[in-house]
């Protein structure tokens, strides 16, 4: 167990506000205006964390506040301070806890996949009428005919389910592998876009178990991804600042795989980190 002293906690809640208001602040503005950004957005949306929660720091598992008397629920006061009740909280969670280990292990122990080049975005669109693309308020950088025959001209490479499973109907067929919720933890590998971005899934269902500060870099890691699918992607967001990389093309194809490797190193120790902590709590907990 370790002790922070209230300078040092109440320091590192300070920061962790200061640093995520950055991202929060400009999104409920939008949403009070009616306004909304695909970009900036979308971790919101998609993920249904609340910026209130977002915005509000944990120290994780194993660490007193000292000199704290009231830190919200699931907290419990000890003679120095209060710490989460970790018993009570991975008991209820063991379930989702062993699961998330096993998923993050295993990816983790996976070699990366770096030839998908972002079609999941593409296979969203392809075959549907004007009025059922997902993303209506978007223009597209080419008629949907073209972006049917970029589609049929590449194999679909997709290993993440939960992009698969907004595929059209008529591209599903099309993927390489037919990817199925069971079958997650079999086909999920490191070097996917959305395997990276799901470890902010991953830190909200972990929280308030593991340090805001952790919650914070998988939700900038997921931030920077999601530019770069949109912008590989066949919408064209240069309007907002976003140049496309054409991933029709053999130069936005080397661009992508680029970005696709790099984005696998920045995930790696952050899915370890995610993966020790689980670990640690299942450990604890006798399990």
């Amino acid at each position: 167990m370790i002790t922070l002293e209230r300078w040092e906690w109440e320091a590192r809640a300070q920061a962790h506000r200061g640093r995520v208001d950055a991202w929060i602040v400009p999104h409920l503005e939008r949403r009070r205006s009616g306004a909304a950004h695909p970009v900036e957005d979308f971790l919101f949306s998609y993920y249904g964390y609340r910026p209130s929660k977002l915005r509000r720091w944990h120290p994780g598992a194993g660490v007193v506040l000292g000199g704290a008397r009231e830190f919200g629920s699931g907290y419990v006061v000890t003679d120095a301070g209060m710490t989460l009740d970790v018993p009570a909280l991975v008991a209820r969670r063991r379930e989702s806890i062993e699961w998330i280990a096993a998923l993050l292990g295993a990816t983790a122990g996976r070699a990366g996949q770096f030839g998908c080049f972002g079609m999941h975005e593409w296979a969203m669109v392809y075959r549907v009428p004007a009025e059922q693309v997902r993303h209506t308020a978007q223009p597209l950088r080419m008629p949907l005919d073209q972006v049917a025959t970029v589609v049929e001209e590449r194999t679909l490479r997709c290993t993440h389910f939960d992009a698969f499973r907004f595929f059209t109907e008529r591209a599903r067929p099309l993927n390489l592998t037919q990817l199925t919720r069971e079958r997650q933890i079999t086909s999920e590998q490191p070097g996917c876009l959305h395997a990276n971005m799901d470890l902010y899934k991953w830190a909200i269902k972990l929280s308030p178990l593991v340090p805001g500060e952790l919650v914070a870099d998988c939700f900038e890691l997921a931030r920077d991804i999601r530019a770069v699918d949109m912008r590989a992607s066949p919408y064209d967001l240069s309007h907002l600042g976003y140049q496309p990389i054409p991933i029709e093309t053999a130069p936005g194809r080397t661009e992508y795989a680029v970005a696709q490797r790099t984005f696998a190193e920045r995930a790696a120790p952050l899915r370890q980190a995610l993966l020790t902590a689980c670990q640690g709590l299942l450990q604890d907990d006798g399990g």
